[in-house]
């Protein structure tokens, strides 16, 4: 990317800031404000896609920037969907129920889908396996669905999508770790 060669803010900064961006998704959501949340999670990716551009261009790839840019993304995940849970218990975001699940719950089920892809792949890969990017749903693909549920007012169906989503990825990435293993 051309562009992150002229960005003078350190990589770790951009890390941060598209975090406290994710921030203000969750308290978008928490007040009922979908497209207003879809619209600030977009705007957390633009800083998720510069933080990895701008230290490549700027020969600046530590081992802490990549721990800290997965740490701030399983943060951000976790805020995005405490603003929901919040915004569906307090009444912002109505909701109905799926499959006798309200929206709470399925954000519940997408998170502790979203955090065990990202352990599963964590730790097969510290137990020596390689390409463990597989799976039908990465951390960009749920960003996605829950953008595009939240602009299109079917918040719920694309939680309860993510939830499936993530837990059929965890199934593949395990498959996948013992193959390679």
């Amino acid at each position: 990317m051309p562009l992150a060669k002229n960005i003078p803010i350190s990589p770790n900064i951009l890390t941060i800031i598209g975090l406290l961006i994710s921030g203000i998704a969750a308290l978008e959501f928490a007040i009922g404000e979908l497209t207003m949340g879809a619209i600030f999670i977009m705007l957390s990716g633009i800083f998720d896609v510069l933080d990895g551009a701008v230290a490549r261009a700027s020969g600046n790839i530590t081992p802490f920037g990549g721990v800290l840019d997965s740490v701030c993304d399983r943060y951000a995940d976790a805020v995005i969907f405490a603003g929901i849970i919040y915004g569906s218990v307090n009444g912002s975001i109505y909701q109905t129920t799926l499959l006798q699940a309200p929206l709470w719950l399925w954000c519940v089920l997408a998170l502790i889908g979203s955090y065990m892809v990202s352990y599963t792949r964590a730790r097969a890969e510290a137990a020596g396996s390689t390409s463990m990017n597989v799976g039908v749903a990465e951390r960009s693909e749920r960003l996605i669905i829950l953008i595009v549920g939240a602009i299109t007012g079917y918040i719920l169906i694309a939680v309860a999508v993510i939830a499936v989503l993530a837990h059929l990825t965890l199934v593949q990435r395990i498959w996948n770790a013992k193959q390679t293993l």
